[in-house]
């Protein structure tokens, strides 16, 4: 942050609206007069504007890119200035002038103009005006605030759309076609808001107030505004110091014991687009929806997608500075990547302009070196990964020299004599109709079969077609197998059940556990899957019986299963319980015998136990099954992520503080054998928390790429689920509703209205554009893409009959 110019004035500006641009910045002389500086030349003369009668009370320049004009208002006139035409009459002894536009408005406190320059909005007291920039014309008056304005803005991809703030701690939407309020927002501080934002990428509307409160709104094209997030500037301070700390604990200790004791009031002063730097190390995560807030002690850059403060430069970390506190901030890009800042401070009148190089930008909040979840070389040979179970040996022994048994006959097979069966009258009966059988066959065994290929441009899944009540207890999770054929189900009264993704047919009961279900999962071969519950049991269960394969009863694990799973292709069992992490070694094996019908014939081992970093309890679990993997993510209840390489049987790398509460889901990005996805996609992860919304995050580089807050968690573990596809996001939500978001943005696409309660549990169907929600009073719906065939049927046969 370098100070190029430093202007002392004849009265304090400290709350009073400041112009700058790349080229130009300018002050009031003597209250009535503008002096206008060069900034690609400092030590030129500065242009001298006289006009005004009264004191100036606000300043702007035009966005446009042709000439560089000049908006100054004063309670008399309100007046345009071509700054180049002006230069030019000056150099010729000509007196500079300007257009008046507006006459006796009052006192304007913020001026703003167009994109295309034509018009000027001007805040005077509860009064927004709409001029002409070409001549004296008051286009349209607009009223309808309940305290005076303070900032107002045009909309950049609607040239009549203008949003103005107010003293009422409102901001309005205004059609100026209609001159009518499209657009109300409720109040939403104890604080006026003092500015208002427009970032055009996401079509978002950002809004800060005096108690440092930052609000987030995505712009619909019906203008309606929804909350997309909200963000307090303290308490973005407060984690990314923490995280300074965590990376370089040396400049922590510094930086702590220089900050002062007493707490003191960020208001957000200017909200502003953060400049374009592109020769930076940086550049490769730099988005468009970073952003830079002003504010009394330094600048601020925020990236709205994850609602993190990515850099805080602070007047005080610059002792050159003649600025310690400041009361206003004029913020524009420069040229050779820097950004042009005007600041005026806050108890003396003295104006600086600053400028903001990309070397300022390169404490960018980053972690340590990442990960990919596709390994980059095969196991170590110590690995635990090439753990084996040893094969059984027979319990007889053979001794040395003994006789060998041989069969009384030389085929493994006998063909029966056929006396015992009935003399056949028949000897020949030809089949003539055996191609049109087989095709008839065939047509109905493919009727209903899943699409082979996941369509990757399709509709996210919103329309209804199945409604399905279980059982009055809540569904705790759920899950398709592989091919998108079957549905496992989780139930709150401890059973587990077993659907055909139609959901038309009576389901398959498993029962056996004492307490609610909490996880349920499929192995790859879909031959078997696992259930783990709160009576701290997990059982793996086969098609071909009810009872199931392994048992691990309540002996085995002194606290509750927060997650299990089938890992590296089924070789492992994965499961968390307290501060450990198991992976069990297994085989499956169904046959019995019928003298020892209750003897457990399948074998499963403890291959290793790992241990978290903190000893903190393990809240979540997530794991690749679908191929060769050695990344572990573990979530605790420090509200940390770990890392663990299974390769190396270590905990890689660790994300402290990861949510405000611990994590309750965990999700992969993990695709499907139907959809194909960019390698990249499949390092993304998301992460849930109560009353902190979704974070996903990416492996590469440890840090949070996105967030999503729109729908509501505030105390039900609610999960999320990635499509196939990889472009939608689904999470459950205790308004009774599930939200499908969009990966690229962090306002939701879909609100899937109408459940009976909180929608719990969410999963998407890996071989077709569906999904399925379950709800805390058990019952399932199903939704489908606009694309597909709507269903309709009665599904009274499809409620299980727990009493058989």
């Amino acid at each position: 942050m370098i100070e190029k110019l430093r202007l002392t004035c004849d009265r304090l500006l400290s709350h009073q609206q400041l112009a700058c641009c790349h080229s130009y910045c300018c002050i009031p002389l003597r209250g009535k007069d503008v002096l206008v500086y060069n900034n690609m030349d400092i030590q030129q003369k500065p242009l001298l504007l006289t006009g005004h009668h009264g004191d100036i009370s606000a300043m702007t320049f035009g966005k446009g890119s042709r000439s560089v004009i000049l908006c100054s208002a004063s309670a008399d006139y309100i007046i345009v200035w071509d700054i180049e035409l002006c230069a030019r009459r000056t150099l010729e002894g000509k007196v500079a002038a300007g257009i008046v536009i507006g006459t006796l408005l009052g006192e304007v406190v913020h001026l703003s103009f167009c994109f295309s320059d034509e018009r000027v909005a001007a805040c005077s007291g509860a009064t927004l005006y709409v001029l002409s920039s070409k001549k004296q014309e008051v286009i349209s008056t607009l009223t309808g605030h309940l305290g005076p304005l303070t900032s107002a803005e045009f909309c950049p991809w609607s040239k009549d759309i203008l949003v103005s703030t107010s003293e009422d701690r409102t901001f309005k939407v205004w059609d100026l076609k209609t001159e009518a309020v499209v657009y109300q927002s409720f109040v939403l501080s104890a604080s006026p808001l003092l500015t208002v934002f427009f970032l055009e990428e996401d079509r978002h509307l950002v809004t800060g107030s005096t108690d440092g409160q930052v609000w987030c709104f995505s712009v619909n094209d019906d203008h309606k505004c929804r909350l997309v997030t909200k963000m307090d500037l303290q308490k973005m301070e407060k984690r990314y110091q923490t995280h300074q700390e965590t990376v370089n604990p040396q400049a922590g200790v510094s930086e702590q014991s220089s900050v002062d004791e007493v707490e003191t009031s960020k208001p957000v002063l200017k909200i502003a687009a953060c400049g374009p730097f592109t020769d930076t190390s940086t550049d490769q995560n730099k988005d468009n929806s970073w952003y830079c807030i002003g504010s009394s002690d330094g600048l601020y850059v925020v990236d709205l997608a994850t609602s993190e403060l990515l850099t805080a430069l602070y007047f005080k970390d610059y002792p050159d500075l003649s600025i310690s506190m400041a009361g206003s901030w004029s913020v524009s890009p420069g040229c050779d990547n820097s950004m042009v800042v005007l600041v005026s401070a806050l108890f003396t009148p003295c104006l600086v302009l600053l400028e903001l190089r990309s070397c300022d930008l390169r404490r960018i909040w980053t972690c340590d070196e990442g990960f990919s979840v596709f390994p980059s070389s095969p196991p170590l040979r110590e690995s635990p990964l090439n753990a084996e179970l040893k094969k059984k040996e027979s319990n007889h022994p053979k001794k040395k020299g003994e006789i060998k048994e041989y069969p009384l006959v030389f085929h493994s097979k006998v063909k029966s004599s056929g006396y015992s069966s009935a003399p056949r009258r028949v000897m020949f009966s030809p089949k003539t109709n055996v191609m049109k059988n087989s095709s008839s066959k065939k047509a109905n065994k493919n009727t209903g079969l899943l699409l082979r290929d996941y369509p990757a441009d399709s509709a996210a899944p919103t329309i209804p077609c199945i409604d399905l009540s279980i059982v009055n207890k809540q569904v705790s999770c759920l899950q398709y197998s592989g091919d998108g054929k079957q549905i496992l189900c989780g139930l709150g009264d401890s059973s587990v059940l077993l659907y055909k993704s139609s959901l038309t047919a009576s389901p398959t009961v498993y029962v056996g556990h004492d307490k609610p279900v909490s996880s349920v999962s499929w192995s790859l071969s879909r031959q078997w899957w696992l259930s783990a519950s709160e009576d701290l049991s997990l059982r793996i269960w086969t098609h071909c019986s009810s009872e199931p394969a392994i048992i691990m009863n309540n002996n085995t694990f002194s606290k509750p299963i927060r997650g299990a799973q089938f890992y590296y292709l089924d070789k492992f069992l994965l499961l968390a319980s307290g501060s450990s992490l198991y992976m069990y070694l297994y085989n499956v094996d169904i046959t019995r015998d019928d003298i020892k019908r209750y003897q457990q014939r399948s074998v499963i081992k403890l291959a290793r136990c790992f241990s978290t970093t903190s000893a903190t309890d393990i809240t979540a679990l997530s794991a690749i099954n679908d191929f060769l993997s050695y990344i572990v993510l573990v979530c605790g209840s420090d509200r940390s992520i770990q890392v663990f390489d299974m390769n190396k049987g270590t905990v890689a790398s660790e994300l402290p503080d990861a949510h405000s509460r611990a994590v309750h889901c965990i999700t992969q990005n993990q695709g499907s054998v139907f959809s194909s996805q960019a390698p990249d996609s499949y390092n993304l992860f998301l992460t849930s928390a109560v009353t902190d919304g979704l974070k996903i995050w990416d492996l590469r580089t440890l840090s949070c790429v996105r967030r999503y807050e729109s729908h509501v968690n505030r105390c039900h573990p609610c999960s999320t689920a990635i499509s196939p596809c990889g472009r939608f996001i689904a999470s459950g939500s205790e308004d009774n509703c599930a939200y499908l978001y969009d990966i690229r943005s962090s306002t939701y696409l879909h609100k899937l209205q109408k459940h009976s309660d909180t929608v719990l549990s969410v999963t998407f169907n890996p071989a077709t554009p569906e999904l399925l929600t379950g709800t805390l009073d058990g019952k399932l719906r199903q939704f489908q893409a606009s694309s597909g065939t709507r269903l309709s049927h009665d599904t009274s046969a499809a409620v299980p009959n727990l009493t058989a």
